[in-house]
C-alpha cells in the first residue's frame, strides 16, 4: 500500500471517530480535517490557511516535507483538541501547545488561535492575570536587554510594518508583557517572541474585539491533557520544547518519555483503569502528535 493510500485509510478512521462519536465529551472540540497539498504551497501557507500554527502541523505530518511537499500529497489537520484544564473564562493559553483559547459568557462557545511564544531563555510567566488595556496601533518600546542585543534599534517604533506588535495589543497586568499581533506571521506556532503572546493578523483582529479591559487571562503548560465520557478516555500529546526545536531542524524528533504521565491518566480512569490500552498510551506518547486518541478498550 503507498504511503497516499495508508494516509487516506488513517484519515478516514479518524474523521469516522471524530463524526461519530459513542458519546461527544465537552472537553473536546473541532474535528480532524484533511487536504492535499496543491502545486506550489509548503506546510506553512497550508497551516495559516486553515488556522494552525506551523509546528503543529509539522508534528502531526512529519513524513511530509515542510518546504517542499509533494503536489496531491495527503496533509492531516489537526484541528480537534482537548481544551486544556483551566478555567473556562477569558482567554487561556497553553505554552505547550502554542494555542490561545477564548471562552465568552456560554463557555460551550470557545474560539481558538494559534501563538508564537517565547523562545529560549524568554518564558511567558504561568499563572492568572488579565487584560488592562488595548491598543489599536501600538508602539513598540524595546527594552533596554533588546536594545543591546540591536544597538540600530530605536527607543520606539510607531506603528507601521517594521513594528512587531502589529496592528492590536491586548495588554495584561504584568508589565512588559501582551497578546498582540505581528509582522512576521511565520513566526505563529512557534517559539520566536521574547515572551510575549503573538497570533496571526487574522486572528488579533477577532480577539482585539471579543475580549474587554478587565478580561481574565490565565496561561498554562500542559503538554498531556485527557478527557473522558462514559464510554472512553482520550488522550492528546504535544512535543516537548527539546522536540520542537529538532522539529524545526531536521523535521523530527527523538520519543521522550514524559514524567508522571501513567499514574495521571490511571488517576483519571479510576475504577475503569484496567480498560486502559497500554499500547495506545505508549504509541501517543512516543509519537505525540498532538491530536486526542482513544487510549481505552471498548
Amino acid at each position: 500500500m503507498s504511503d497516499i493510500a495508508r494516509l487516506l485509510v488513517l484519515a478516514a478512521a479518524l474523521v469516522g471517530a471524530a463524526q461519530t462519536p459513542l458519546a461527544a465529551p465537552t472537553e473536546i472540540v473541532g474535528r480532524i480535517g484533511v487536504r492535499f497539498v496543491e502545486k506550489g504551497e509548503t506546510l506553512l501557507d497550508i497551516a495559516r490557511a486553515n488556522g494552525l500554527g506551523i509546528l503543529e502541523l509539522m508534528a502531526a505530518n512529519r513524513s511530509v516535507d515542510p518546504w517542499i511537499p509533494q503536489g496531491g500529497q495527503l496533509v492531516l489537520l489537526p484541528l480537534r483538541r482537548i481544551l486544556p484544564d483551566a478555567p473556562r473564562r477569558g482567554i487561556v493559553i497553553n505554552l505547550a501547545e502554542r494555542r490561545l483559547y477564548f471562552f465568552a459568557t456560554d463557555p460551550a462557545e470557545v474560539r481558538s488561535w494559534p501563538i508564537g511564544i517565547g523562545r529560549l531563555g524568554f518564558t511567558t510567566p504561568l499563572g492568572e492575570t488579565r487584560v488592562v488595556r488595548k491598543k489599536v496601533d501600538p508602539t513598540w518600546y524595546p527594552t533596554e536587554e533588546t536594545r543591546a542585543e540591536n544597538p540600530e534599534l530605536p527607543a520606539a517604533v510607531p506603528a507601521g510594518p517594521d513594528n512587531p506588535l502589529g496592528r492590536n495589543a491586548l495588554y495584561l497586568n504584568w508589565p512588559q508583557y501582551a497578546i498582540h499581533g505581528t509582522n512576521r506571521p511565520w513566526g505563529i506556532g512557534r517559539r520566536v517572541s521574547r515572551g510575549c503572546i503573538r497570533l496571526y493578523p487574522e486572528d488579533i483582529e477577532v480577539l482585539f474585539d471579543l475580549a474587554e479591559v478587565g478580561t481574565a487571562v490565565t496561561v498554562v503548560d500542559q503538554a498531556a491533557k485527557l478527557a473522558g465520557d462514559q464510554n472512553n478516555l482520550y488522550l492528546e500529546i504535544h512535543p516537548s520544547r527539546a522536540q520542537l526545536d529538532a522539529l524545526e531542524e531536521t523535521g523530527t524528533f527523538d520519543a521522550e518519555p514524559l514524567e508522571g504521565l501513567l499514574g495521571l491518566i490511571e488517576e483519571a480512569a479510576g475504577d475503569q483503569a484496567y480498560r486502559l490500552d497500554l499500547e495506545a498510551i505508549s504509541r501517543a506518547e512516543r509519537e505525540r502528535r498532538g491530536m486526542p486518541v482513544v487510549i481505552t478498550f471498548p
